[in-house]
């Protein structure tokens, strides 16, 4: 009997630092992608099944930010203290999921992804806005 966990249930990683994050990502070509994420939300469970294998995979740097986390501490990407609810409010991600593709400074690559709208889309969607930042990147 096998004791993984279902896809469905599996989180993405955290992280302390944002601001690491973003510069391990970068030095990969990748942009960092930050779900946004609240306990117990259905939807969060959806846009998962699309990126959790693809960091298990290490196609993409992919971590999760509770909108709700007042308590845990998380380095911003200007290496200052903050929360991931500031963080989450900073860039105005009030609901769960929204899915950031974020530069090594913090900057926003393309446009976020918020909500699960069309599950059926959600991953052209999801690969469009992940190539969309891996250009930028290179651009510079």
């Amino acid at each position: 009997m096998s004791t993984a966990t279902p896809l469905r249930h599996r989180a993405l990683p955290g992280t302390s630092s944002l601001r690491a994050s973003a510069r391990a990502a970068a030095l990969r070509g990748e942009p960092l992608v930050v779900m946004t994420t609240l306990d117990g939300c259905p939807y969060c469970d959806l846009v998962r099944q699309y990126l959790v294998p693809m960091s298990d995979a290490g196609t993409v740097h992919a971590l999760q930010i509770d909108i709700r986390d007042r308590q845990s501490r998380l380095e911003d990407f200007q290496g200052r203290a903050s929360t991931p609810a500031e963080q989450a409010s900073l860039y105005k991600a009030r609901f769960a999921p929204t899915v950031l593709f974020l530069g090594p400074a913090g900057q926003e690559l393309a446009e976020r992804l918020v909500g699960m709208a069309v599950p059926d889309l959600y991953g052209a969607y999801l690969e469009a806005r992940l190539d969309e930042s891996r250009a930028r990147l290179r651009r510079g």
